[in-house]
């Protein structure tokens, strides 16, 4: 079941965000972003250790103001995961969290103004060793670009990337990501696409402002479903109007789907209809929600019938097969025993936990072999 994904990725310079490693041959990150108050430190915290619960490889944060800047500071000393600061006009704000240990500044030096300031700002993130992320969004365009494409374009915001991506050149700072966002699709990807052929810096992917959870989630999946099977993006933000938790987990399965990235349960499951011999969606849904913590690749089929179920089964670690007057379960291909309705949740959460402990010793044994 594990095959190696078609894609051929587009080749980049890799930089270092903190611990992780973005662009070149490095998996592609999943990042969402904090909606707290940064200057409520428990609040922050708090958020931040959940989107690593479930996996977050990178969070950004909002630094507003001096104030923000400090909290930040607080912040970064109480969490793991690496941190970027979205700072926007006061030079002065990424030059402080700079000293305080951030991973990662998304400044656009259009906007911060002065060639001194870019120029500070630039020095601080070479002496540090951080990275930079540009961030271009259709919202906000420089005027002059406004008037010469009349309304936002893919052109017009490569456009603006590029003239970010100059200032950069012209100090010799290579160590950089780009993003252009637009919340239209075809903007976006056309934007990409553009952009992908004129720089070797990673890309950092997204559709901005898509959505609320399900309208923002099937947008998000189109726009960098296109371009993830071109190739082109490193990581990746899923911008949803909900808990940025979901973010994470929306960005892992649009990854898992094109075999981008394996982390936690891949599940097979059939959309249930008359033929079931359990109720699947019900089945579903209490597993999915009893092994959110689980984040070994595992594949896991759960089909209501004896039409596809078996078929589904030989090509998982776990399956389950509805049968008369009893399921069926395989372990790793083959059947291992039969389970009645009532028991069928908890028997299968047994199953996956001890095939997750198993395949975690194999790991040990296999990194203790070296």
């Amino acid at each position: 079941m594990h095959h190696e994904s078609p894609i051929k990725r587009r080749v980049s310079r890799q930089i270092r965000v903190g611990s992780v490693l973005v662009g070149g041959d490095a998996p592609i990150s999943v990042q969402s972003m904090t909606n707290t108050e940064t200057c409520d430190v428990a609040a922050t915290v708090d958020q931040i250790q959940r989107l690593e619960a479930v996996g977050a490889d990178i969070v950004r944060v909002s630094v507003p103001s001096m104030e923000a800047a400090e909290a930040f500071g607080r912040i970064r000393q109480q969490v793991n995961v690496p941190l970027v600061a979205d700072i926007h006009f006061d030079y002065k704000i990424a030059l402080k969290v700079a000293e305080l240990g951030v991973d990662c500044l998304r400044i656009n030096p259009g906007n911060i103004g002065r060639e001194d300031r870019v120029r500070a700002v630039v020095d601080a993130a070479r002496h540090h060793g951080i990275p930079i992320r540009i961030g271009v969004n259709a919202g906000s365009l420089e005027k002059d670009l406004q008037k010469k494409y009349g309304e936002p374009t893919p052109e017009a915001l490569v456009e603006s990337a590029l003239r970010h991506v100059d200032h950069l050149d012209k100090l010799d700072f290579q160590d950089f990501k780009v993003s252009v966002k637009a919340s239209d699709v075809f903007m976006a990807v056309g934007a990409y696409r553009l952009l992908a052929r004129q720089i070797e810096q990673p890309l950092h992917l997204g559709i901005t402002e898509a959505g609320g959870l399900r309208s923002g989630t099937v947008k998000s999946s189109v726009g960098l479903g296109m371009l993830l099977a071109e190739g082109i993006g490193d990581t990746i933000r899923i911008s949803l109007a909900a808990d940025p938790v979901e973010e994470i987990r929306v960005g892992f399965d649009i990854l898992k789907s094109l075999r981008l990235r394996s982390r936690g349960i891949n599940f097979i499951a059939c959309p249930s209809c008359s033929r079931q011999n359990f109720d699947v969606v019900k089945t579903m849904n209490e597993l999915e929600s009893r092994l959110e913590d689980v984040l070994v690749p595992l594949d896991v089929a759960v089909i209501g019938c004896v039409v596809n179920g078996p078929g589904e089964a030989k090509e998982v670690d776990i399956g389950l097969t509805g049968g008369s007057p009893n399921n069926l379960i395989y372990r790793d291909g083959s059947p291992d025993g039969k389970v009645d309705n009532a028991n069928l949740v908890d028997t299968l959460e047994k199953m996956i936990r001890d095939k997750v402990a198993e395949k975690q010793a194999l790991d040990a044994n296999t990194i203790a072999r070296g």
